[in-house]
């Protein structure tokens, strides 16, 4: 079987280039050989570190080798037309070149342990993920599109809050999108998230937290404003686990961290769980 386009589209330039066979573990600085880090699913072997993933490497994690984009025609234009030491159409051709990727979000549809889903995949590569109205734009097509054919939803989050470039309506994404789930919601239909690190600002107050099912990958910084931001304004220090992803478990915010390799299998049980018919009042099922 020949291998699919968005399989062969999903690995980065850095990823072909033989310059950069190594790399450091900016957990416990092991050096490590890339090809047997990603054939890993791009996590440590020595100390567990998750590392940062490609959105098309992440998709082919997931889905059971279909995955049909959507939204991809939808490019950012420049409504500010704001400069700083670039053009932003500049700062968008510069991150296209190095992620290979087209914006913020690839999204699309597929199967999950022979289960159709909708798949929405943030990748901090491109802009540090951040949300702007063409992000918005895609997850708000992935929503409607798996509205109306009555499927799950599933989005992994990477985010560093709105697109200053596209200033407040890059804000107005967090309605756009919240107003999207609520309607996919309304409906009954099934709503993931899982939040990967790091999952923070505008994202993680909109669609981030609105799911059914909340996952989280581990140590994954997850929150709305910086540590350092918010000890200046407290004036108090917080807690070394704070933000990450076993921190929110403790305190409910987040219903499950599953390590990167037992993702798909998770995700699936959760697809099972949800399609299983509701048992009987009465019955002694």
């Amino acid at each position: 079987m020949p291998t699919p386009e968005w399989l062969r589209r999903r690995r980065s330039k850095n990823q072909n280039d033989g310059a950069a066979l190594w790399t450091r573990c900016v957990k416990c600085a092991e050096v490590l050989y890339r090809p047997d880090l990603a054939a890993n699913l791009w996590v440590c072997t020595k100390c567990g570190y998750h590392f940062r993933m490609n959105a098309f490497d992440r998709i082919s994690t997931i889905v059971d080798n279909d995955f049909v984009e959507i939204g991809n025609e939808v490019q950012s234009g420049d409504p500010l037309e704001w400069v700083d030491k670039k053009s932003y159409p500049a700062k968008l051709a510069a991150d296209r070149e190095n992620s290979q990727l087209g914006e913020g979000v690839v999204c699309g549809c597929g199967t999950l342990t022979g289960r159709d889903v909708a798949l929405g995949v943030m990748d901090f590569h491109f802009r540090g993920g951040t949300m702007g109205t063409v992000v918005g734009e895609r997850i708000t097509m992935l929503l409607e599109e798996a509205r109306k054919r009555r499927i799950p939803c599933i989005i992994f989050t990477a985010s560093g809050g709105a697109r200053m470039e596209e200033g407040m309506l890059a804000l107005m994404q967090m309605a756009k999108t919240t107003a999207a789930v609520a309607r996919f919601m309304d409906d009954g239909n099934l709503f993931v998230t899982v939040l990967t690190d790091p999952t923070s600002g505008g994202v993680s107050a909109s669609f981030a937290f609105q799911s059914d099912v909340i996952v989280a990958e581990p140590k994954a910084m997850i929150g709305f404003a910086g540590r350092r931001v918010i000890e200046q304004t407290i004036r108090q220090k917080l807690p070394d686990q704070f933000q990450t992803a076993e921190f929110l478990l403790e305190k409910g915010h987040v219903d499950m961290v599953v390590d990167r390799h037992d993702l798909k299998a998770a995700l699936g049980r959760i697809l099972e769980y949800a399609a299983a018919e509701p048992v009987a009042a009465g019955s002694d099922r």
